[in-house]
């Protein structure tokens, strides 16, 4: 199915975050989201960006019906708000994010980082796997849905 988006491009290159997300084979849901709302263009600009990824396993715990209705065009602005509250501007990588307590995100918030027991949290969500680099920034998988308030 993903075929053609898991091979490398012909420059030897790192793929961009979306295109690394979307070769991955756990972000369906989110890079829906992402084209949904409009920001494939921005998430495959120079950046550097961070994102904090939820997986397919993430968006589905949510309460039924929430996914598809932030996919609605009506609801492009709170979907973008609530994508953007997943990036940080520059590239954290784990071992500078377990070093700090919090980051204001592209969206405007802050979001906060906690280690515990070895586990690094942002906000409620643990990272379940940490710097998967792009050519762009750097991707860390989240169990969770950060959501803005």
């Amino acid at each position: 199915m993903f075929a053609g988006s898991v091979q490398a491009d012909n420059h030897g290159m790192k793929k961009d975050i979306v295109d690394t997300a979307a070769g991955a084979g756990q972000f369906e849901t989110l890079v829906a989201a992402v084209e949904a709302a409009g920001l494939v263009e921005t998430l495959k600009g120079e950046g550097p960006f961070t994102v904090f990824a939820p997986t397919d396993e993430a968006f589905a715990a949510l309460p039924d019906g929430t996914v598809e209705s932030l996919l609605e065009p009506e609801n492009q602005e709170q979907l973008q708000a609530i994508l953007t509250y997943h990036v940080v501007p520059g590239k954290i990588m784990a071992e500078d994010a377990m070093a700090a307590d919090s980051a204001t995100t592209v969206q405007g918030q802050d979001i906060t980082i906690t280690t515990m027991d070895g586990s690094v949290m942002i906000n409620d969500a643990t990272v379940v796997q940490a710097d998967i680099e792009a050519s762009n920034g750097v991707i860390h998988v989240i169990d969770g849905v950060l959501m803005p308030e």
